[in-house]
Order: structure tokens, then sequence, then C-alpha cells
């Protein structure tokens, strides 16, 4: 099982690669915030587990494991982003609240959130009741 923190490179790394193609340690180190040296050695143990491939001066790919985690990772993200949205987290808090939880949670949890999402997406109606809640609340 990935560490949170690989998990936040496998993620990150996977974004990477969908964006631009590739993913540099440079890249790597200026959207996480880390020093290149950090993101060196992480590289070296996602690679030594079997996430990617790392041969150095010349990038890295993410292996079929690392894809597959990489998606996951960031299907959840985007998840929680949903689902927050969704029960009326205002929009400034949102993105650092998952990052705060996204690691904390179980994939059945993640799986749970997914099918409350489709239940208010199924019906307009849903939508609507959960809204008037929200704005309830909102005024107390």
């Amino acid at each position: 099982m990935p560490t949170p923190s690989m998990e936040d490179y496998i993620e990150q790394i996977y974004l990477l690669i969908e964006q631009k193609g590739y993913a540099r340690v440079s890249d790597i180190a200026d959207s996480l915030s880390v020093h290149p040296s950090s993101v060196t050695k992480m590289v070296q143990k996602l690679d030594k587990d079997g996430y990617l491939v790392y041969e150095k001066y010349r990038g890295l790919i993410l292996t079929p494991k690392g894809k597959k985690l990489g998606k996951r990772l960031v299907e959840r993200h985007e998840l929680l982003e949903q689902f927050l949205r969704l029960i009326g987290v205002k929009e400034e808090h949102i993105y650092s609240d998952v990052e705060g939880i996204e690691h904390h949670l179980s994939w059945n949890s993640i799986d749970r959130i997914g099918d409350v999402i489709q239940f208010f997406e199924e019906d307009e109606k849903r939508q609507q009741q959960l809204k008037l809640i929200q704005e309830s609340s909102d005024q107390n």
C-alpha cells in the first residue's frame, strides 16, 4: 500500500503526463512545492515499488500499475471535490478540504460517496431539495 506521500507523487506525475505528455523531476518539484532532491528520492522509491520506471537524466514513465493507481487517485480527488460542491461547501475551502481528507478515507467510503453523488445527479428534484436544505442551514 502506498503512503499518502507516495499517492500525492503518483497523482501529480499522472496529471503532469496527462497534461504535458511527460513529467520531469523539476515539474514534479514545482507542482508539489518540494525540493528536486526530495522528488528524486521518492521517484527512486516508486521505481523500486513498481509504480514507475525512472532513468536518471532521461525521465520517467508510469508502469501499468502506476497508471492505474494514478487514474484512480485523480478520480478520487475529483469525486471528493464534486461531493463537497454538492453538499454546499464554499469553493474557497474545497481544495484544502479535499487535500485534508482524501488520504484518510477507505476506497469503500470513496465508492459510497460516488453513490451519493449519483443519487442526487439522477433526479433534479433531489438536487433542489438538497439546495433548499443548504439554504435553510446557511440562514441559521
